[in-house]
């Protein structure tokens, strides 16, 4: 009965994180929508792009990266002691700002290590770099804002940290519609910067005040060194060397495409409509088994683990093999019907639609991998992701430098696909080596049903005329209301 209520909790805070996940893509979806039909597929959108890249990230690196996974399992581990929390926080805060100093004075070197093809075009790397300066303050903020989410996550809090990137989203569109005014010029790129950076003031403020709502206590201190905190940084710094791979592979994909025009953007848009999906699903499920599990080990309680992994699993699984199908068939008319307007060109779109067709192959692999990476930082164990994170690296990198001849950006997206299997495979080998993942029959034969099914109906979905982005809506809706009753029904039958 305790199990049926865990899973059923479990359900209920994925859903509820995957919802605002949701939202939050919808509003940046609309952001994209506006940053295209503003800034087109060129040098002020490549401009911006990149610069936003270098927050994003040392977020992912910093914030939701390394510390959470390692710092919630810790959190836990002491029973959530106050005082371990606010010597972290403490000693966040030391990193960031003198991280942010470095980088500033720095920041020429680090755009042109970042996008070296930009000094090409007369002015796009000069601009990048103040650009590039501006945004890096949203560092500060964000990562703190990430922190805090952390704490509210550790106490089954996780709905309104998930919420909170749609404030920079309401706040890009925003910036975006007052830039109009101004045409293609430099000043909308000062506006955006600056409108970042405001946002990510205005996250760490809500959390912040959620957080002392709630008598949790955390506030700056003088930093300590004690046990504790040396053990965080030991594992720290093995973890963030893993979550750092992930990141250089992302930014030798920028590094190799900044030498064809257009193609950081294209794939920047490309990822977005793929990880639209992983976002809602994946990271939803990730995010909330962090604490789960991490519960579940504290307690030695492996039943609990395998139940909860196989149940996120099964339900994931259910909803993201469809979405494999649709963005494959619906590729060029979702890229056509969202973003061909004002300077998007019909040729951006083709290029977008067919590394979006190559990468959505890639999100059953990630998916699973959240599954083991998660359980394995909750095991307190951060050597294993950094070597399979090294693995992936080097085979992303062999792919990215040797296919770019020959088929151009599209290296990047097939780079993407393999190297998340293989990824996937040695995380998978080093959970089942160690006991801490059972996958049952009936996940097994779920994944094989949901596969065919979403297969089945994606090739029906193929031969439907797409001429309207009302027709669009209408063949996705019709998509999901066929596919998901059904994949219901079989997966209680199994």
């Amino acid at each position: 009965m305790m199990s049926i209520i865990k899973t059923m909790k479990l359900g209920k805070h994925i859903f509820g994180v995957g919802l605002m996940t949701g939202i939050s893509r919808i509003f940046g979806f609309v952001r994209d929508m506006l940053i295209a039909r503003v800034l087109g597929a060129g040098r002020m959108s490549d401009i911006f792009l990149a610069a936003f890249k270098l927050p994003n990230l040392f977020r992912d690196l910093l914030g939701e990266g390394a510390l959470s996974a390692i710092f919630i399992p810790m959190y836990t581990d002491s029973k959530k002691d106050e005082d371990f929390a606010k010597n972290v926080f403490s000693w966040l805060m030391v990193v960031l700002l003198g991280l942010t100093l470095v980088f500033e004075i720095f920041m020429p070197l680090v755009v042109w290590g970042l996008a070296p093809g930009f000094s090409a075009v007369p002015g796009k790397m000069e601009m990048t770099v103040v650009i590039s300066r501006i945004m890096f303050f949203y560092v500060i903020f964000i990562c703190s804002a990430a922190f805090f989410s952390a704490v509210l996550n550790a106490f089954s809090r996780f709905v309104l940290a998930a919420f909170m990137p749609v404030m920079l989203n309401i706040m890009l569109i925003l910036a975006l519609l007052v830039s109009m005014r101004f045409g293609a010029s430099d000043t909308v790129l000062y506006i955006m910067a600056a409108t970042v950076v405001l946002s990510g003031v205005i996250q760490c403020g809500v959390l912040w005040s959620r957080i002392r709502r709630h008598h949790f206590g955390l506030r700056l201190v003088v930093p300590h060194w004690t046990p504790g905190i040396k053990t965080m940084f030991k594992r720290f710094g093995v973890s963030i060397v893993g979550s750092g791979f992930y990141q250089i592979t992302i930014i030798l994909g920028t590094l190799v495409a900044s030498w064809q025009s257009g193609a950081v953007s294209w794939l920047y848009y490309s990822d977005r409509i793929v990880q639209l999906p992983f976002a809602m699903i994946g990271l939803a499920v990730g995010t909330v088994l962090m604490s789960s599990i991490s519960n579940a080990l504290a307690d030695k309680n492996m039943r609990s683990v395998y139940i909860q992994q196989n149940s996120s699993m099964r339900q994931s699984l259910m909803l993201i093999l469809p979405c494999v199908a649709g963005l494959f068939v619906l590729a060029h008319p979702i890229i056509k019907y969202l973003f061909e307007y004002g300077a998007w060109t019909p040729e951006s779109t083709h290029a977008v639609s067919i590394a979006i067709m190559i990468q959505v192959f890639v999100l059953p692999a990630m998916l699973i991998s959240q599954i083991y990476s998660k359980t394995l930082y909750a095991s307190q164990d951060v050597k294993t992701p950094v070597k399979t994170s090294m693995v992936s690296l080097g085979v992303a990198s062999v792919i990215y430098l040797t296919l770019f001849v020959f088929i151009g950006y599209l290296a990047i997206p097939v780079g993407v696909v393999i190297s998340g299997y293989v990824k996937n495979y040695l995380l998978g080998c080093a959970c089942r080596r160690r006991g801490l993942v059972k996958t049952d029959a009936r996940t097994l034969r779920a994944a094989a049903i949901f596969a065919l099914l979403s297969a089945g109906l994606g090739v029906g979905l193929w031969f439907v005329p797409i001429n309207s982005i009302w027709m669009l809506g209408a063949a996705i809706v019709g998509y999901g209301t066929i596919y998901l009753p059904l994949a219901y029904i079989l997966n209680k039958k199994i």
